[in-house]
């Protein structure tokens, strides 16, 4: 993926309920036919993230009723230098992840149901209490105080596909409406006793075919990874929205996207927290 996303140049312009669920329609379709997405028609194209994320909720509605489950978790994207230096997007974005396309250790991903297969080295965490539960448009989520609500913390392996035809021409807003390239997640083992670990100091390595591809650290994730935590419990809540006991999130690649074939095998280590892998047929 080479290049900077662009950002529209229409006049930004608020959505209505119509057009957004026309937008949320064409990306579902084109989703679900591994079809690479054009920009979408400018009637219906999200132009600021605030109506990002309203057609990412109806179109992870409509995805539902299309048989692709229940959603179970969250991806953060752009949290890290290297990885907003590689896309060309200045901070945080997110999305959410589909029950059905988690793995728990190894995770086997078939390349014939995506367009573009890529993978990235991320630090996740697991819920155990909510965060943010009946807030409205709160900002003062630190990460001191999400902490508390942090289960487990593990390795993962996040799934991504370049589902466009040439995604810088999408624009941002079209990116995060569609969940971010996110295509799935392969979690390591959750570690509980995770507090006995410095997170912003744990190191970080992607091998794809037993080759080193890339390191990195967890102070690359805003400086800290739960500071990441904390940007998505505010933006939820600017949304009218809480993070939930049970749910994962994963807080950012360490290591710039890797793109795959089939036959590939990645394995992502994080000290202190262990393995995630990922074989692609």
């Amino acid at each position: 993926m080479a290049g900077r996303a662009r950002a529209p140049t229409a006049t930004l312009r608020a959505m209505d309920d119509h057009a957004v669920e026309r937008a949320a329609a064409l990306i579902c379709d084109a989703r679900l036919a591994h079809t690479p997405l054009e920009p979408l028609p400018e009637a219906w194209r999200p132009m600021g993230l605030h109506d990002a994320y309203r057609v990412q909720a109806a179109l992870n509605r409509l995805l539902m009723t299309r048989g692709a489950g229940p959603l179970a978790g969250h991806k953060i994207g752009c949290t890290t230098p290297v990885m907003q230096a590689y896309l060309g997007i200045p901070g945080p974005c997110a999305g959410e992840v589909f029950a059905g396309t988690v793995h728990r250790g190894t995770g086997t991903v078939l390349t014939a149901d995506h367009v573009r297969l890529g993978v990235e080295c991320e630090i996740a965490v697991e819920l155990a209490a909510d965060i943010g539960d009946g807030v409205r448009g709160a900002r003062g989520f630190t990460r001191d105080a999400v902490a508390g609500s942090v289960g487990a913390v593990m390795a993962s392996i996040e799934v991504v596909d370049d589902r466009y035809h040439d995604w810088p021409t999408i624009g941002t807003p079209t990116l995060v409406a569609d969940d971010f390239f996110n295509a799935g997640v392969v979690l390591g083992e959750a570690v509980r006793d995770w507090r006995r670990l410095d997170l912003a100091t744990l190191g970080g390595r992607m091998l794809v075919n037993g080759i080193n591809v890339g390191s990195g650290r967890g102070a690359d994730i805003l400086g800290h990874p739960l500071e990441a935590l904390a940007w998505l419990a505010g933006s939820m809540a600017d949304r009218g929205r809480s993070l939930r006991a049970g749910e994962f999130v994963t807080l950012g690649s360490v290591v710039a996207t890797q793109w795959v074939t089939r036959g590939d095998r990645v394995l992502i280590e994080i000290d202190g927290l262990g393995q995630a892998a990922a074989v692609f047929e």
